[in-house]
């Protein structure tokens, strides 16, 4: 194995939960400004993910400043504090790209309700 696998081995993170296209989620991202460092949360739908491994991305729509705004970042990237799931998306498409063009009540997603694994049934 080259170095260069065995750097991005040690990027990739664990530490996030398990997404998929559809589910509304916030991310907490991390921005310098000048000599400064803050976190900034971003709040959308999850519209897509490419990518695999190291490279793998993912596009959040959700609103900032009034506008709806469109966001790729990367899903191994240092700078994502974390990721919270706010809701789960019922979805059967793995790209909503039609989202862009509706308003309102026509960009609601069903909700996906997860059943409880063995694991926590017993706590």
């Amino acid at each position: 194995m080259t170095t260069e696998k065995k750097e991005m081995k040690d990027q990739k993170r664990d530490d996030l939960p398990e997404i998929r296209v559809g589910d509304t989620i916030k991310v907490y991202y991390k921005f310098k400004e000048k000599d400064k460092e803050r976190i900034q949360a971003f709040e959308g739908i999850l519209i897509s993910q490419r990518g695999s491994g190291i490279s793998k991305t993912m596009i959040i729509r959700g609103p900032a400043a009034g506008v709806m705004m469109e966001k790729v970042i990367p899903v191994h990237s240092p700078n994502i504090q974390k990721i919270e799931i706010v809701k789960r998306g019922k979805v059967r498409r793995s790209k909503l790209y039609y989202l862009r063009g509706v308003i309102g009540k026509k960009a609601k997603l069903k909700r996906r309700i997860e059943k409880p694994t063995p694991e926590q049934k017993e706590l």
